[in-house]
């Protein structure tokens, strides 16, 4: 049984969704110009990104980050 984490703004949301999100929002030039990672710039895809921010920490920090601060509409 998973524990609730009512302090993670994230608890319930995938990182394919937090993604995705910013995908929708920045599109991949704007988001590799907010985050400059590689895998946004070079042929980018949610597949390659998903499996490059699962492997790298600081990466999926820095994602996670940008979507907690996207405008709430």
């Amino acid at each position: 049984m998973l524990a609730e984490q009512p302090k993670n703004p994230l608890h319930g949301i995938t990182l394919e969704t937090v993604l995705t999100s910013l995908v929708a929002h920045y599109g991949w030039a704007g988001l590799c110009q907010h985050i400059n990672l590689q895998c946004f710039f070079n042929k980018p895809s949610i597949k390659s990104s998903l499996n490059f921010l699962r492997k790298t920490p600081w990466a999926r920090q820095k994602v996670e980050e940008l979507f907690l601060n996207l405008p709430k509409p």
